[in-house]
This record gives structure tokens, C-alpha cells and sequence, in this order.
């Protein structure tokens, strides 16, 4: 599972004119759902989120997580973000969950979100979303939870 994690001042999702998800300062993460993830790594991936330090501290150095600052955490689904791009100029899809894995696991990650933080919004699986944020830095970080090998 793959998370673009974004640290904003603000972000929002539109989906038909319409404001689904807002936060405020916070991360704004798109998610992206890879096949063989399962549920734990959509837990691994939502720890690192909760505790991942990219907020300043008092000595302006990225000490402190979005639970710290008490920031706002936009999750937005990405069917993208898994593509295949290293060859050709076309992306292949393959490496993507089917789109039941994938609205299943970023069901369940925004479930256990808004069960452990209580700012959490997301976006619309699957939906023709505007995002719109306003990143703070800018600071982008690409975290992956791969499953384990056995």
C-alpha cells in the first residue's frame, strides 16, 4: 500500500460541485492500493501516517507528527499511484489491487483512521474527485507498505 503524504495548510475534495472532505493544516494522503495488500498493511500504513514527523517544532525541525499538531488527515483514494511507469509511455495499471481490493482496503484504512484520530475526512473511491491543497513547504514524502515476503 502506498501513501503520498502531502503536509498542507488546508485541502479539500470536491466530487459534483461539492465539498466531500476539508481539513485544515494536516496531511493530505493519497492512497494507493496494490495487489496482494491486505488489511495489515493498511494498519502499518496508517501508523506511520498517525506518527510519521514532518510538522516543525519550536526549533523548526520536523520533530512532530500531524497527531502532535493535532492536523487534519485527508485520505483520498489513487488508483494511479500503484501504476507501472518504467517503460514505454503509456502506464500499465497491473501492479494495482482489483477495484473490490481497493475500495475494500481504503474502506477499511479510513474506518481505522476515524476510530484511533478524530479528524479524519477522505474523498470518494472511484469518483471523478477535484482536489485542491495547499502544501506546506513543500513537503512530500512517498511511504510504502509492502506485504511480507514469506
Amino acid at each position: 500500500m502506498i501513501g503520498l503524504l502531502q503536509r498542507v495548510s488546508e485541502a479539500s475534495v470536491t466530487v459534483d460541485d461539492e465539498i466531500v472532505g476539508e481539513i485544515g493544516r494536516g496531511l493530505m494522503v493519497l492512497v494507493g492500493v496494490e495487489r496482494g495488500d491486505s488489511e495489515a498493511q493498511a494498519d502499518r500504513l496508517l501508523e506511520r501516517l498517525l506518527t510519521y514527523r514532518v510538522f516543525p517544532d519550536a526549533d523548526d525541525k520536523m520533530n512532530l507528527s500531524v497527531s502532535d499538531v493535532e492536523g487534519g488527515l485527508l485520505l483520498v483514494s489513487q488508483f494511479t499511484l500503484p501504476a507501472d511507469t518504467r517503460k514505454g509511455t503509456r502506464p500499465s495499471f497491473t501492479p494495482a489491487a482489483a477495484p473490490e481490493d481497493g475500495e475494500r482496503l481504503f474502506s477499511y484504512l479510513v474506518e481505522r483512521a476515524q476510530q484511533r484520530y478524530n479528524n479524519v475526512a477522505c474523498g470518494l473511491f472511484a469518483a471523478d474527485m477535484k482536489v485542491v491543497l495547499v502544501n506546506d513547504g513543500p513537503v512530500t514524502f512517498w511511504l510504502q507498505v509492502s506485504p511480507q515476503k514469506h
